[in-house]
């Protein structure tokens, strides 16, 4: 029954074809706008590591002085070195990594290539097996190379290709900032969408190509880049100044592993005893104000989204639904004109239960033309949306999950739109349509 159907609506597309025509482009460019931006949002507000974000935390801290304090006011969002160092060296986490971005300077040892600058991340051990990036090669340094300020490394994939031409370079020097580093491992390509373990920074940017522990990278007094909120006076004991161990400085991500609800609350406490306990020692002023959240969490927190995206897909939305309202008022113009067509079928037996689906599925084969056309349409908006300098740019295609929803967007929306012309349809009356024939 629903290849006749089918079948019908197809004969009844070139019996109409301008009409049919209006339809299948209405639907078409609320498709094409919808799935643009909804696309996206999606890649903008996925899940950056889906294994793994229910029980990776973010800690925040209140080491702030009684100076411009408003009681319930959110922590800082990052943590002084002094407080870093100390909870990393608590271990009450089953992982736990600070971490701070930088830049390097690469001097190759490849003919032809000249130095170069690349983004570096500095961060301990347990950065590798808390966060799961692939290795191609090698492995990630150890606890006890952070304790020793060895000078490792672990790079991407693309700065080994481009120094190694994608050979294992594990074992080899690399020269950083004029220190020569061991290469350990190589990463395999990793791109977490967005850079959900540091927000300060470009967060959908590519990632860093090298990573070495942050003790070293203190030993050799390598540049950060990313946010720094200093108050009070800064201690220049060490020749850091801000960077200083006891800097009242916040400048350090700080991520914990945590694999249980029971383990949440526990550490959420052991935030709260380690804040008093600070107070208590004189370096905290403020009452203790702790946070504990979760990958998505943070990010909601953060509104990782940009708040334009977000206001394009509302703005697209509302499009499509303008242009369903027209395309309701051309499924009334069509099946009414075809009203001693319908009083005939109901006179020779056809329910209205029968009449409804025909027109449904005719509704439905009208969002099917108008997904294919649309997606069209959204393949050339997101090439527009990639051609914009926004960071998160190039990230703009459709992946096979925004394909289905296509479609399926497509087909629902000129369901919902032909219920009320079919079900007026339905309601002919084959008496009075066969009296004025």
């Amino acid at each position: 029954m629903f290849g006749y159907y089918f079948n019908l609506a197809l004969r009844s597309f070139k019996r109409n074809k301008v009409l049919t025509a209006l339809m299948v482009l209405a639907i078409a460019l609320g498709i094409g706008a919808s799935m643009t931006t909804l696309t996206v949002f999606y890649i903008l507000s996925g899940d950056p590591i889906p294994t793994k974000s229910a029980k990776l935390f973010y800690p925040q801290l209140d080491p702030e002085g009684k100076q411009g304090y408003v009681a319930g006011e959110e922590p800082q969002d990052q943590m002084t070195r002094f407080d870093a160092e100390k909870m990393l060296r608590e271990k009450r986490g089953d992982r736990q990594a600070m971490m701070s971005g930088g830049s390097a300077a690469i001097e190759p040892e490849k003919q032809g290539l000249t130095p170069f600058a690349i983004d570096a991340r500095y961060t301990s051990a347990d950065f590798f097996p808390m966060f799961e990036p692939p290795f191609k090669y090698g492995r990630a340094w150890t606890a006890q190379d952070d304790d020793a300020r060895a000078r490792v490394a672990v790079i991407s994939k693309e700065l080994n290709d481009k120094l190694f031409g994608g050979a294992d370079s594990v074992g080899k020097p690399l020269r950083m900032n004029q220190v020569e580093f061991r290469i350990v491992g190589v990463l395999d390509h990793w791109r977490p969408t967005p850079r959900f373990y540091d927000m300060t920074s470009d967060r959908y940017g590519e990632l860093e190509q090298a990573f070495v522990p942050f003790s070293t990278s203190r030993a050799l007094k390598m540049g950060t880049s990313g946010n720094m909120n200093c108050w009070g006076d800064q201690n220049n004991e060490d020749g850091e100044g801000s960077h200083s161990i006891n800097a009242p400085c916040a400048w350090i991500q700080y991520w914990v592993e945590l694999g249980s609800p029971e383990k949440v609350e526990a550490y959420r406490q052991y935030l709260v005893n380690y804040s008093d306990e600070q107070r208590t020692a004189g370096r905290f002023e403020r009452p203790t104000n702790v946070r504990l959240r979760n990958v998505m969490e943070w990010m909601d927190f953060r509104q990782v989204v940009p708040s334009d995206v977000r206001l394009q897909t509302w703005l697209a939305f509302g499009f499509l639904a303008v242009c369903l309202l027209n395309t309701v008022g051309l499924l009334l113009a069509k099946f009414l004109r075809r009203s001693g067509e319908i009083g005939v079928r109901r006179a020779l037996g056809a329910s209205r239960g029968a009449i409804f689906v025909q027109c449904l599925i005719e509704a439905g084969t009208v969002g099917l033309a108008g997904g294919i056309l649309g997606l069209g349409l959204a393949l050339l908006g997101l090439w527009a949306v990639r051609q914009q300098p926004a960071s998160y740019a190039e990230l703009a295609h459709l992946n096979p999950t925004m394909l289905a929803t296509t479609f399926v967007l497509a087909i629902a929306a000129s369901l919902l739109a032909g219920l009320l012309p079919a079900w007026r349809a339905m309601q002919v009356t084959p008496a009075i349509q066969l009296k004025s024939q």
